[in-house]
């Protein structure tokens, strides 16, 4: 919104990375408000949105901007080699800023987290398969997909078709248990197929990077609090003082209140495992309302969530242990997905 100024980071994915990022701004009074952070196939992008702590209302003079900036640079270069891909930048508030998770979606597509995707050839398995053919009679190219089913799956697959500047002229999508599939008749912006053997394999690797930013691992903590300036480095440096890993999180803040969910691992354990025992630390290190939400596979331990907050079914194949995912794809009403695609970059403005 107009009262905030938009700080957006790409770089090499790594432990402690929020935690420094959040300290600098702590350190820096620039109050957090909300904040978003993605990790993909080693990379990573983080919205923050930031207002001055001393009075509120986003960062207006160019040399305090500036100065802002430099010391996030110094944060993100540290970790990088050069000539490695790495972005800092803070916008000045302006009406109608695209929609925050769509952003996510570019600035990971833009840092080529796509590159390493690879699709998968064994119809019967749980992973995301792509396929690119040509409709020679009709004039397009028809794009399948079929992936696990979870929410928010059609907006991440039509972000990434709008992006890459391909028009959606027709399209069907189903679910069926866990699994969705979806169907779209596409052409480029300019009226072209995919005609190059490149531009399919790339259009490939890109819908199974927007598919898969949203899965993450880890064990999901819920932080609801006070809010307060400096919370969000507060967090983070106890996870990170703790040896976890944070490989998403977003949290906002609602009236007097900040919420926050966050995805941990043990960076020791490759991601596989996070100790009760390091649960508790952290919380008593924080004082704060921390509810363990969703499980590791190999989680066995003691801390129990609220009964407003029990653990879900989901497992981490994406699939949902038996229970149809609430508001998936199959659930959806697509009358008018031509339309939509034509106009999506004003409908998802906030």
């Amino acid at each position: 919104s107009s009262d905030h100024t938009a700080l957006e980071i790409t770089g090499i994915d790594r432990p402690g990375l929020l935690s420094e990022i959040s300290a600098v701004l702590a350190q820096l009074e620039c109050h957090v408000t909300a904040a978003v952070a993605w990790t993909h196939s080693g990379r990573a992008a983080v919205i923050i949105y930031v207002e001055e702590g001393r009075g509120g209302g986003p960062i207006v003079d160019s040399g305090r901007l500036a100065h802002v900036q430099e010391q996030l640079e110094n944060v993100v270069e540290a970790h990088h080699g050069t000539g490695e891909r790495r972005s800092v930048r803070l916008t000045d508030p302006k009406l109608g800023r695209t929609h925050t998770e769509r952003r996510l979606h570019q600035l990971l597509y833009a840092d080529l987290d796509y590159t390493r995707c690879q699709g998968c050839n064994d119809a019967d398995c749980a992973k995301i398969h792509v396929t690119i053919e040509p409709c020679e009679e009709k004039g397009y190219s028809i794009v399948n997909l079929r992936s696990a089913d979870r929410p928010k799956l059609l907006f991440d697959t039509v972000c990434a078709l709008t992006d890459m500047e391909y028009v959606v002229f027709h399209a069907a999508v189903s679910s069926l248990g866990t699994l969705a599939d979806q169907e779209y008749f596409i052409r480029q912006k300019d009226g072209c197929t995919l005609e190059k053997e490149s531009e399919r394999h790339k259009l490939s690797q890109c819908l199974i990077a927007a598919i898969e930013r949203r899965d993450c691992d880890g064990l999901r903590l819920d932080v609801c609090t006070m809010n307060r300036m400096g919370l969000l480095s507060d967090v983070t440096r106890a996870f990170r003082e703790n040896g976890l890993s944070i490989s998403r999180a977003e949290v906002g803040r609602h009236g007097e209140m900040a919420i926050g969910s966050f995805y941990v691992t043990e960076a020791s354990s490759g991601g596989s495992y996070v100790s009760p025992e390091t649960v508790e630390q952290v919380r008593k290190e924080l004082g704060e309302s921390i509810v363990v939400v969703d499980k590791l596979p190999c989680w066995n331990g003691e801390v129990k969530p609220t009964a407003a907050s029990k653990p879900s079914t989901r497992r981490h194949d994406g699939s949902a242990g038996g229970e149809k995912p609430r508001f998936s794809l199959g659930t959806l009403f697509w009358a008018h997905l031509g339309w939509l695609s034509s106009n999506f970059g004003s409908s998802i403005r906030s």
